[in-house]
């Protein structure tokens, strides 16, 4: 009708657009310094077998797609890009819980991410191709003994943690106090022993065990 058509026309005018331009989309959250923002995956709702888990059981998403990042605060540019995907630990302390859109997204800084996974769609079959951040290294670790010397086979509450692993990648090193990339002394193949609680423990499907800490966690070359 006309009147219908003129308020129309009036509230668009008001909201400084044209009768026939869209709604302008809400802004979008922008991280600051050395934050990123990314979406994160869903939740994992059934084993690899195809049982379907409960609520309660459901592992917290621990991966997600950069959408944002900050400036660096001055200091330098961050690593990580939009579209990078992430992965972060669900026990970590330095990342936020945020909804953009409607949807799950955390905001983290960079320091705090563990890795980078080669697509949006990486799964645990992809931990070996991980690429850590800053200072981090990615082990494959060595399996802990199961038989003693004497030949007595060890129950799984006896054995010894496993302390030692194998050098798979390490991160392009931290920056010191003044904003220089320090290298890391650890290579590809090195043989090392590391803290027994350190690092982000993680295992492929066919059983392989992996850990991704920093540097300095890493006691000797073994």
């Amino acid at each position: 009708r006309p009147g219908r058509r003129r308020r129309r026309a009036t509230a668009a005018a008001a909201a400084g657009r044209r009768p026939s331009e869209p709604s302008s989309p809400p802004p979008q959250l922008s991280p600051r310094g050395n934050y990123v923002l990314a979406a994160v995956a869903a939740t994992e709702t059934k084993t690899t077998t195809g049982v379907m888990l409960p609520t309660s059981a459901q592992r917290a998403p621990t991966s997600g797609d950069v959408v944002a990042v900050g400036d660096g605060g001055g200091d330098h540019p961050l690593d990580l890009k939009v579209g990078d995907t992430i992965l972060y630990s669900k026990f970590g302390l330095g990342a936020t819980d945020v909804k953009v859109g409607g949807k799950e997204h955390i905001l983290i800084r960079e320091v705090d991410v563990i890795g980078t996974m080669p697509t949006t769609a990486a799964t645990a079959a992809d931990i070996p191709s991980l690429r850590p951040i800053g200072d981090r290294v990615l082990l494959k670790v060595t399996p802990a003994a199961s038989v003693t010397a004497g030949g007595v086979v060890l129950p799984d509450s006896a054995r010894e943690r496993p302390v030692a692993g194998v050098v798979v990648r390490a991160g392009a090193g931290k920056y010191d106090e003044d904003n220089k990339r320090v290298p890391p002394k650890v290579k590809e193949g090195d043989r090392v022993l590391y803290f027994k609680w350190a690092g982000d423990a993680m295992e492929t499907p066919s059983g392989d065990a992996f850990v991704v800490l920093h540097e300095s966690d890493i006691l000797c070359k073994a």
